[in-house]
């Protein structure tokens, strides 16, 4: 049985937010949703959190993927771990991390529950060129850990120590909660520590290993908004890493923004200043150029987005949008569609081989096959109180300029004139055209241009 405790109930006064601590976002996902799910995707069966300060705002963002645990006062991350001792009666082994550190990695993970099978506990500590505040791992002479020593309580050798102490145990849960009971609150800030479990178990004559992550940046703690940039930045470059590594071209690492949860194909070349977040899910093949958006966005194989923004919507195979197209609430665009300049898609299903080219909104509408709109056409859904939907089938023409009233259909292979304005539904084809008839009055241009 793996099972994982994460601390999470401290304010975090450092960051000076109304906002607790472990819900402020790396790469737009709250730190705490980086550890749990981390945490699932190296197969934890229990993961308690353990919440205080904010404990409202965590639990409705978690909801019941979790086990909570709450710390109420807050007496130090001993006093943490003993809340959550549902996990009391368990087998197996615990991992105790804390809830400000997004950049810990699902194969440290394992590797930390691996590394701790023969031992009470397993500490994981960083090397670094100077400890600075951090607590000092002691070893014996058979390399176990004796102790971990505060920066402030150090002697001068044991300052020279540069292995520090990340904040992560994994330990053998019986034994965890068996040394809990042998923790107080004997020391300057009346706090339960749980570093003194490691003088506890050697007391007991327990191993205690230490396990170095070998990426000290990646176990760092967020206590205020200078180390929430850090993350963000090791984060990324993590993330943009993996993604080459699987076959993505990335021309400008440092300038691309892909959240963790973003799935993307092979193949796919993506340019400076994109932006992939949430749940957005590319194909193989696509090309991203500059300053593209996407959003929970299903872009399929062939595809070429250019400098536009796609948001909860799909864009099919072999489509291209852009640029400066926006297309957003729930959006499914063909395969091999045209959406061109400054055109604008919402909550409608746009038909294979359809073309949109310029400057045109298309809203609340089912647009069928091979269907091609001009410039500047309008479905206007919204009559001030209520949304009607459009609805063009296979193969209609729509002429520039045009106002569609909904609600109204235009026909299968229907054509409608420029410039007209249909409130009523166009029959299969038929032509639709309301404008009034051009009239010329001979010489009045230049007798307006002399008056």
């Amino acid at each position: 049985m793996r099972s994982a405790i994460v601390l999470a109930a401290g304010k975090g006064t450092r960051m000076k937010s109304s906002l607790c601590k472990v819900m402020h976002p790396v790469l737009n996902k709250p730190m705490i949703g980086h550890i749990v799910s981390t945490l699932k995707a190296a197969n934890v069966d229990r993961i308690v959190v353990v919440v205080g300060h904010g404990a409202e705002s965590v639990k409705e963002y978690l909801k019941d993927s979790v086990e909570y645990a709450l710390q109420e006062p807050q007496l130090g991350t001993g006093h943490a771990v003993m809340q959550a001792n549902v996990l009391e009666h368990e087998d197996g082994d615990t991992i105790v991390l804390c809830g400000d550190g997004p950049c810990i990695q699902k194969e440290t993970i394992l590797n930390a529950f691996e590394a701790n099978k023969d031992y009470a506990c397993t500490v994981l500590t960083s090397v670094l060129e100077k400890g600075g505040n951090y607590g000092r791992i002691i070893r014996n002479e058979d390399g176990m850990v004796e102790k971990i020593v505060e920066a402030k309580d150090c002697s001068k050798d044991e300052l020279e120590v540069n292995e520090i102490n990340t904040g992560i145990f994994c330990f053998k849960t019986q034994k965890l909660f068996d040394g809990l009971k042998n923790i107080t609150t004997n020391n300057a800030q009346n706090e339960y520590y749980l570093t003194d479990l490691v003088e506890i178990f050697n007391r007991k004559g327990e191993k205690v290993n230490a396990m170095v992550v070998e990426d000290k940046d990646e176990t760092m703690g967020v206590n205020d908004r200078v180390d929430l940039a850090k993350a963000n930045v090791w984060l990324k470059k993590h993330v943009n890493h993996k993604h080459m590594v699987n076959g993505v071209t990335i021309l400008d690492p440092e300038n691309t923004y892909i959240d963790v949860d973003v799935e993307i194909g092979s193949d796919t070349v993506i340019y400076p200043n994109v932006h992939l977040q949430g749940n957005t899910k590319i194909g193989s093949n696509v090309t991203i150029l500059p300053n593209s958006y996407l959003c929970n966005a299903i872009i399929e194989n062939n595809v070429k987005i250019d400098s536009s923004k796609v948001v909860d919507s799909k864009v099919g195979e072999g489509s291209t949008v852009g640029p400066m197209s926006h297309l957003r609430n729930n959006t499914v665009i063909g395969n091999n569609c045209r959406i061109g300049n400054f055109v604008e898609f919402k909550n409608s299903n746009f038909g294979n081989g359809s073309k949109c080219a310029h400057l045109t909104y298309i809203g609340d509408s089912d647009v069928g096959e091979r269907v091609n709109f001009g410039c500047g056409v309008v479905t206007v859904n919204y009559d001030g109180k209520n949304k009607y939907r459009t609805v063009v089938e296979d193969d209609a023409f729509i002429g520039s300029n045009c106002n569609l009233i909904a609600p109204v259909t235009i026909g299968k292979s229907a054509l409608l004139a420029a410039g007209s304005t249909i409130t009523s539904s166009v029959k299969d084809g038929d032509m639709g055209i309301a404008r009034s008839r051009q009239t010329v009055v001979k010489g009045y241009g230049t007798k307006y241009k002399n008056k």
